[in-house]
């Protein structure tokens, strides 16, 4: 987990390098926290095949010592030759770059450089993948940055020639011989969605339509380039952005990337641009700043494992986390209050005494939210605090001690196997997982309504999963990553993760899934489901895996939801849910994404399974729950 950086991390790219040494101290000394710099003298030419310069014997390059290993690993990123041209049709010229890039590589390695960057030009990316491939799975210790343009040069050159940029974002943007996103999707492709390639995204002063950026911020963008010429020159002499170009570098700074300035400067010095985008930065912090978000740093695109609280019990710490959020509680003490009222009218709030059944009453906050809610409806409560975890109910037995006395009962059960000595008004629970149904929340709710009077009420009352696709290359290598050495290979892809979707592409807006109603007057209960989505993509894009949320109806009007639309401002107790698939699928514009997914179970256990069947077909996911099992 990275955590967010307190001001921005930016880098200066030198074009020409006469001392290196100086040419550090100048950037570090305006605010730049590395550099760019050549990785071979340009005055250093070398043939490989034949010709005068085969046979020399003086260096290619600069000597190594220059600088400290702790300075070369931590200052300097370094920059391939931009005339490598491994795809060109001339055969020499072929050769030639793939001689130069091994050596520039290799030298790479030798210096420890944290990252090498080169430019893509084309989409013609086939030798080059196959030497990138090739150089990163010989386990190179840095990561190989590619600079790609947001807008290819033709792009740029024709919305000069007819004005027309309007007309290029209404019509969807460029074909797939300019779009450029389409050069850096076949070279990952082509790699296998290697990790430690990544992006050095090319800002210039056009820019693209609002769909063609949105899908950038599902790629792995490690650095974002920004020429001089795009910033402009406000009142007092100094470098700023366009309010475009403003919201373009927020949206990256959630990404947690770097920034690098290149070009000729406009201004005074060169460290005005630092200074801007720090202080970009710093706005950029200030608009985040929410409980939900401060809760979350270090957690952006971080696999975790759903709990089985049902299965295990849950630690002391767990249980702390998830009691600071500062929305779920006084949703469920609204939700409370409302029900108190209802069920029994003014006149009678004297003389009726309302049942309380808090099941999976952890260490109590939603028994502290209903003598809240009580004490605020001016009603009478009689609670019973059902827990399951011995742990958790000693806290309970200590609070009953210490807070509560005789109006709370502690019932150390599992909500389906106790015998209740009387019936409930109304039955509150917080099981629900990030998916609204993973934590087995209706199995529960299912098995405990027994002790429900007929015109109870259960809160929440229902939830709702929803679901769409996603594309991220981070999450499909993270979880390419999570194998384990007696498992199968196939086995982290048939797992759901929780995760706080970061650096990702939404493809298509949710749709809802499933849907369960508390209490359940079906004569026959069958928590089993199987439901087909479809989504059509608005763009070209590469599907890495299914995201998935929730929104639950507590009691009439008072919800929560986890759902992107609807998300309750600040409410931090649940991360969306990831599903990998474990090829990626390459989508073309208005081809459907079509998704199958199945909930279902045995006596012991409940598991999902899932599928793509369009635009192509892909094995389903977790046949039988051989890889995953939620335990009843």
């Amino acid at each position: 987990m990275a955590p967010r950086r307190d001001r921005v991390s930016c880098g200066l790219d030198f074009i020409a390098v006469p001392d290196i040494p100086n040419c550090i101290s100048t950037a570090t000394e305006a605010g730049f926290q590395f550099v760019f710099l050549p990785i071979i003298n340009p005055r250093y030419r070398r043939e490989f095949l034949s010709g005068s310069l085969k046979d020399r014997n003086a260096p290619f390059t600069r000597s190594d010592m220059v600088l400290s290993n702790a300075d070369w690993n931590t200052l300097v990123v370094g920059k391939l030759s931009p005339h490598l041209e491994l795809d060109s049709p001339c055969e020499a010229v072929r050769q030639q770059s793939e001689a130069a890039l091994a050596e520039e590589l290799s030298f790479a390695g030798h210096l420890t450089l944290p990252a090498v960057t080169l430019q893509l030009r084309h989409g013609r990316v086939s030798n080059l993948a196959r030497h990138l491939y090739s150089r990163v799975m010989a386990s190179c210790s840095y990561q190989i940055w590619v600079q790609v343009p947001l807008i290819s040069p033709a792009q740029t050159q024709r919305q000069y020639l007819s004005g027309a940029e309007e007309q290029t974002a209404d019509s969807g943007g460029v074909g797939e011989g300019e779009d450029t996103w389409h050069w850096w999707d076949r070279l990952r492709n082509a790699t296998g969605t290697e990790a430690r390639l990544g992006v050095c995204l090319q800002v210039g002063v056009d820019l693209p339509s609002s769909r063609e950026l949105d899908r950038w911020m599902g790629e792995p963008i490690k650095c974002v380039m920004l020429t001089a010429d795009v910033f402009i020159t406000n009142k007092k002499g100094f470098p700023v952005l366009t309010r475009a170009h403003q919201e373009l570098m927020k949206c990256l700074m959630r990404l947690n990337c770097q920034f690098v300035v290149t070009g000729t400067s406009r201004h005074q010095h060169v460290k005005h641009y630092w200074q801007y985008l720090n202080h970009l930065y710093q706005t950029f912090l200030e608009e985040s700043n929410n409980p939900l978000s401060d809760f979350a740093i270090g957690y952006e695109d971080y696999l975790q494992c759903p709990l089985q609280p049902l299965m295990d019990n849950l630690e002391s710490q767990t249980y702390e986390i998830f009691e600071k959020c500062p929305v779920k509680y006084s949703k469920y003490q609204l939700a409370m209050y409302q029900a108190f009222l209802d069920r029994v009218p003014e006149e009678r709030k004297g003389q009726d005494t309302i049942v309380v059944m808090v099941v999976g009453a952890g260490r109590g906050p939603l028994v502290r939210a209903a003598f809240l809610a009580a004490r605020q409806a001016s009603r009478q409560l009689r609670v019973y605090a059902v827990e399951k975890n011995p742990n958790a109910v000693v806290t309970l037995r200590t609070a009953v001690e210490e807070e509560w006395g005789d109006s709370v009962v502690v019932v150390s059960c599992d909500m389906r196997e106790w015998d209740a000595p009387e019936q409930a008004d109304i039955i509150v629970s917080e099981l629900l997982g990030s998916f609204g149904d993973n934590e087995l929340s209706p199995e529960c709710l299912d098995g405990a309504q027994k002790y429900l009077k007929d015109d109870g009420v259960s809160i929440p009352q229902n939830y709702t999963s929803f679901l769409h696709p996603v594309q991220s290359p981070k999450l499909y290598n993270d979880v390419r990553g999570c194998r384990e050495k007696d498992k199968p290979a196939v086995t982290p892809f048939e797992m759901p993760y929780v995760v706080y979707l970061q650096n990702v592409l939404r493809v298509g807006p949710p749709q809802e899934l499933f849907n369960f109603q508390h209490p359940n007057k079906d004569k026959v209960i069958n928590n089993n489901r199987y439901k087909q989505l479809r989504f059509e993509a608005d763009q070209d894009c590469t599907v890495h895996g299914l995201g998935g949320y929730f929104e639950s109806v507590l009691y009439k009007d008072v919800m929560i939801s986890i759902h992107p639309r609807s998300h309750s401002p600040g409410m931090f107790s649940w991360f969306p849910i990831f599903f990998p698939i474990r090829e990626p699928m390459q989508v073309r514009r208005g081809e459907q994404v079509e998704v199958n997914f199945w909930r279902l179970s045995s006596a012991r256990n409940v598991w999902y399974e899932w599928s793509l069947s369009g635009p192509r077909v892909q094995g389903i996911h977790n046949p039988n729950g051989r890889s995953y099992t939620i335990g009843l």
